[in-house]
């Protein structure tokens, strides 16, 4: 990995569009933004020929290809050959895709499972140690809200499992972070509903409806007032399925 933060740049973008030809110009924006330098070109070839020397240090004796075929030059581009399969993020999709499945099929359990897995992947925020310009934060943005959506499965199939009361502390942590986000708000009630605190559920719509009026000038969404008026009736047992799932 290289130390400089440009040459970070460049591979992080290159790695994740891997397989794909970057444009110099969508590298340049990257690493500069509107402050091209004239020897722009000049040194993202300087930052690429870095890049290949620390490919060259890091293949193993006998490797079949060579620093060049692996970060290809391409016409008025760059690409990153390499395969994809032991990347985190490739991992991450396909774990997040079976716990996808399994949800749909009904087996909480292994939804449980696999959407643990993928979520352990994230070792902190992405790209944590990159400097961002527009073009990786567009990435970033996309990334995190993968990230998001599979954790709102992972902890519906948690839900699904009846783990309500063991919820409660990451989903509340969740909800004060995310205090617009209705589908955090609505697992949150459920678990409070579900552990014998019909009031806290309350207290959370009551949380919810402030900050949209507040912040965007709009009421919860029908499903939440319908989820709302169910915990008014003392309704015994509410369906994820009405309220959370999608």
């Amino acid at each position: 990995m290289p130390t400089a933060g440009k040459p970070r740049q460049l591979l992080a973008i290159l790695a994740l569009r891997c397989g794909r030809v970057v444009q110099v110009p969508t590298l340049m924006e990257e690493v500069w933004g509107e402050d091209i330098p004239r020897s722009g070109m000049t040194t993202l070839q300087t930052y690429v020929l870095h890049l290949r020397r620390l490919i060259t240090d890091a293949l193993p004796e006998g490797a079949e290809r060579a620093p060049k075929e692996l970060l290809a030059t391409r016409f008025n581009g760059y690409q990153l050959t390499v395969r994809p399969k032991p990347f985190d993020l490739v991992e991450f999709e396909l774990l997040a895709g079976s716990g996808d499945n399994a949800l749909e099929r009904g087996d909480a359990a292994a939804a449980s499972n696999y959407l643990h897995q993928a979520l352990e992947l994230w070792r902190g925020p992405a790209l944590m140690d990159v400097p961002v310009g527009r073009v990786l934060s567009m990435e970033l943005t996309g990334l995190n809200e993968v990230r998001m959506r599979v954790l709102e499965q992972r902890i519906l199939a948690d839900l699904w499992l009846g783990k309500s009361g063991t919820l409660i502390p990451e989903l509340s942590k969740l909800v004060e972070q995310h205090p617009l986000h209705e589908k955090l708000a609505a697992c949150l009630m459920i678990a409070y509903q579900r552990s014998g605190s019909g009031w806290r559920a309350l207290e959370v719509f009551r949380g919810l409806r402030k900050a949209l009026n507040r912040e965007l000038g709009v009421e919860p969404s029908g499903r939440l007032q319908s989820l709302h008026r169910e915990l008014l009736s003392n309704a015994t047992e509410l369906s994820l399925r009405d309220y959370v799932l999608t």
